[in-house]
């Protein structure tokens, strides 16, 4: 369990977490500051809490021999992190040029995209797996370029295509992991009413590639669909995915991935709570762009801010039943509600 923080402390770790907000000015103790290094690190947002201390400078810091040993310690991880996100970018181009040869369509998706399309300093966004889109179709093909690129299956195969989800694992060193997918919606109680696959994508970003628009779609997805709000690393990308959108235009074909991909519910939702925990008034306003019926009532009540930073705390038995909750909301809900 994580150590508990005050409200104030709270709002720090959302400032520390936010990529584009300035580093930290105020003194902290160092009991605050390895409460909030202990929260960083589960929520995925450790790297950019890091970056932000560097800059103001290790003279600022609270002294104590076992804060700047625990520092140092984090600081070599994330170089390893760093590390083996390039590690695992080598083998995904790896096999990105075996689809290409065997003409399977396909591209990467979340981490190294988010990373290199969405923060500025992109050791900000480390990954820890290559995650490759292909059409269901193309499955089989693509497994078996997997395979002959040196990796081992390591989900069961039945399941797996039940899921439209592989996982394969490189066979000389078993951390580097890559997953194949059919579909970004793997839970297939949902997938009657939601979709995100390589068509899908495709018509988002028209005759473009990586698009904000679909950027901030699999954001959305991958937090909602994917996870359930588990960390808040999943709604920082969200964040950078609404900055990144642009003009107006980028917001309408966003607006029209949400309705062309069954994920209104999900968009409002999610930006909602993105809205609220960062104060970024634009998500708030794309928010409400959803004309919300009782499914998105009840989800907003149940995805608060509270809700994401209680999952490994004292609440966190609450946090989890609200996001369980929040499951069955999108299992039952009424496809494709009017956008406003």
């Amino acid at each position: 369990m994580l150590p508990s923080l005050t409200n104030a402390e709270e709002r720090l770790l959302l400032h520390y977490a936010d990529p584009e907000a300035a580093a930290v000015g105020e003194d902290l103790s160092a009991k605050t500051l390895s409460a909030l290094l202990d929260n960083a690190e589960f929520h995925g947002i450790l790297p950019i809490m890091l970056r932000k201390l560097q800059e103001r400078g290790d003279t600022q810091l609270p002294r104590g021999a076992g804060l700047r040993n625990r520092l140092e310690y984090l600081r070599q991880k994330a170089t390893i992190a760093t590390g083996q996100s390039m590690l695992l970018q080598y083998h995904g181009d790896r096999i990105m040029k075996g689809l290409a040869a065997d003409n399977v369509p396909a591209r990467i998706v979340k981490g190294p995209v988010f990373a290199r399309k969405l923060y500025r300093n992109v050791a900000d966004r480390p990954f820890t797996d290559i995650d490759i889109l292909v059409e269901p179709a193309n499955l089989a093909r693509a497994n078996r370029v997997i395979a002959a690129c040196g990796f081992e299956l390591g989900s069961n195969e039945a399941e797996s295509y039940e899921l439209q989800e592989f996982k394969w694992l490189e066979k000389e060193n078993s951390s580097l992991l890559v997953e194949l997918h059919g579909d970004l919606v793997h839970d297939t109680g949902m997938r009657r009413r939601l979709s995100l696959g390589f068509q899908e994508l495709r018509a988002i970003d028209g005759e473009a590639t990586d698009t904000p628009a679909a950027l901030l779609t699999i954001a959305i997805v991958h937090a909602a669909g994917g996870h359930k709000f588990h960390r808040l690393q999943l709604c920082v990308d969200v964040l950078q995915g609404v900055r990144a959108l642009q003009s107006p235009e980028a917001e309408r074909r966003l607006l029209e991935a949400a309705r062309m991909a069954g994920i209104e519910l999900e968009l409002a939702v999610v930006l909602n709570v993105t809205g609220q925990l960062f104060d970024e008034s634009r998500a708030l306003q794309l928010a409400s762009r959803i004309k919300p019926d009782l499914s998105i009532r009840l989800a907003r009540r149940l995805i608060t801010t509270n809700t994401l930073l209680s999952v490994n705390s004292r609440d966190k038995l609450g946090s989890r039943l609200r996001r369980d909750a929040f499951r069955w909301i999108q299992r039952l809900a009424r496809a494709r509600p009017q956008i406003a």
